[in-house]
């Protein structure tokens, strides 16, 4: 196995991940099979109960692992399947660990950091980078591993120690290492400047780690000068100095790493240049151009929770992004806080309560996506409603569906207090309520987690058409409450279409109301499985319903 190991250094945020898809997608385009690693040095387990204002948003795998969101980065760049194992945090080294000296196996022995939880760390490196997730046989060629975090910070020391030891059991022509910095320029001195990469790329040094490779962040590219004096004092050379300057979008990344030969110089470092070739990037390369030069724009109003980090929706923007340029268009998002469109925000805050419904009453299609808690509630609701009344195309993902249930019960059924158990334990008319599988007393990963089939009822339905006619399908789900089955009936009755459902026939997995251009709600997250190049059925006919393509998309 050979590793590509990406670290980071001056400050975080600097675009790690997609500097290490970026890697895996040139690597790629050379033949290779690749895999990928995220290290998140945090105590956490998983990322499942931590805050999207804090961390972004919590991507989903297919085996249920609720991980970091740059393992969405890897899958929608490398168009693989990773699973939870690909995501290592101290919480689930330090818990195997401490599982091993409960019983026993450590017995006689002092458990340390080195050598027991710094082996913990390359056993299992080692372990999962030999799983395939491209659907073929047999291990991959390279893995590319991302240490989260920056060089220096006290909760990754035993990851850098045990990467240092690994670099040295594989050998030099089996470890390769990318540092990721930050190269500055003063607004009053305009130059570019050296001196915290330096000191980063010190660090790193000291802890016995030497960078092969420089991926430096800058606004503008490089000058030759400056890559001079990086190569002077950081001990690498010039030629492996790889400038990651701004670009108009995220795609442009691995052309500009293709451009520098970055390729080459990693497979000769890797001893891979007589089994690879000459890297393919047609497809992407056209990908890219596409979307500079589209000039359409669709506006798309997104009511959520927790806009004021648009990170926490991630995976729903990168499918707009996709199912847009799949219709020629650029995604214009327009964030709605949920709360500034009840009725409460409109005494309290009335400009920002005009100016929300402003937005909304200008969108071309709304889009309620997956949360958590009573926060802004009122507020979707109020936006589903606008939407089927308005015949506004209508996305509503997880607690989106939801919303749309719970609106329909009130406005079309006459059930006032219609709720879910969720944000009112004691409603009359519970019409979402906690799944009987679920745990009230641990939050961690007791969730419906993971892919699932969803089985669609009626095989005339919107959804059957969007994914090709197809009598079931198989997506990735999140949720803990779900539309209560003795309510089923009733809304089906009242033009609320129940198309899917689970295994059982019981549990409500999709919902269309039958008297609109597009009015869909999922319980599962169709955005996860989208890629750049298979945009999600259910974005891409959203999309469609928005701009009034729908019919000519389902008849092509």
């Amino acid at each position: 196995m050979k590793y590509v190991l990406v670290t980071g250094g001056v400050v975080s945020g600097l675009g790690k991940g997609v500097t290490a898809s970026s890697i895996g997608v040139v690597l790629k385009a050379c033949g290779l099979r690749v895999t990928s690693i995220k290290i998140d040095p945090y105590l956490n387990t998983d990322a499942g109960t931590m805050s999207p204002f804090e961390h972004g948003e919590v991507f989903v795998l297919d085996d249920g692992g609720e991980v970091d969101l740059d393992l969405g980065n890897y899958e929608r760049f490398l168009d693989v399947r990773l699973t939870k194992d690909n995501n290592i945090t101290t919480g689930k080294i330090y818990q195997s660990v401490l599982d091993k000296e409960r019983k026993g196996d450590y017995l006689g022995k002092t458990v340390q950091v080195v050598p027991h939880i710094t082996d913990a760390i390359k056993d299992w490196i080692e372990s999962v980078s030999l799983i395939p997730v491209d659907g073929k046989e047999g291990q991959a060629d390279v893995c590319v591993i991302e240490l989260g975090g920056t060089v220096g910070d006290i909760e990754s020391m035993p990851f850098i120690e045990a990467l240092r030891q690994l670099s040295f059991s594989v050998g030099q022509e089996n470890f390769c290492l990318i540092h990721v910095s930050l190269i500055p320029v003063l607004g009053v001195v305009g130059e570019q400047k050296t001196k915290p990469t330096q000191h980063s790329v010190r660090e790193l040094r000291a802890l016995g780690l030497t960078p092969h490779f420089l991926a430096c962040r800058s606004a503008q590219p490089l000058l030759e000068t400056t890559k001079a004096k990086l190569s002077q004092f950081c001990h690498v050379a010039a030629a492996n100095i790889l400038n990651i300057h701004d670009v108009p979008n995220i795609w442009h990344v691995p052309l500009l790493l293709r451009n520098q030969n970055a390729h080459h110089s990693i497979l000769k470092q890797l001893n891979l240049t007589s089994v690879a070739t000459a890297p393919d990037l047609d497809s992407w390369t056209k990908m890219a151009e596409t979307f500079d030069n589209l000039t359409d724009h669709v506006k798309i109003a997104m009511v959520g929770k927790y806009i004021g980090l648009t990170d926490s929706y991630l995976s729903v923007v990168k499918a707009l992004l996709h199912a847009c340029i799949a219709c020629s268009l650029k995604p214009h998002i327009e964030w709605i806080a949920a709360s500034d469109l009840d009725d409460e925000s409109e005494k309290l805050t009335p400009e920002a309560h005009a100016a929300a419904w402003k937005i909304l009453k200008s969108a071309e299609c709304i889009l309620v996506p997956g949360g958590f808690g009573d926060r802004g509630v009122s507020g979707m609701v109020l936006a589903a409603k606008y939407a089927r009344e308005n015949k506004i195309p209508y996305l509503g993902i997880c607690l989106g569906m939801q919303i749309a249930v719970i609106e329909f019960a009130r406005s079309v059924l006459g059930l006032e207090r219609a709720n879910s158990t969720e944000f009112d334990a004691q409603t009359a008319d519970p019409v979402v309520i906690f799944m009987p599988e679920g745990s009230r007393t641990h939050m961690g990963s007791t969730m419906r987690l993971g892919s699932r089939r969803t089985h669609l009822q009626n095989r005339d339905s919107l959804t059957s058409k969007l994914y090709g006619d197809v009598c079931y399908v198989d997506e990735r789900h999140r949720h803990r409450y779900e539309v209560n089955p003795e309510v089923a009936q009733v809304l089906e009755e009242a033009g609320l279409r129940l198309v899917g459902k689970d295994e059982t026939g019981k549990r409500v997995e999709v919902i269309e109301y039958q008297d609109h251009p597009f009015y869909v709600g999922v319980q599962f997250h169709p955005e996860f499985k989208s890629r750049p190049t298979r945009p999600s059925p259910l974005f891409l006919g959203f999309i469609s319903a928005a701009r009034k393509l729908l019919q000519s998309h389902l008849s092509t």
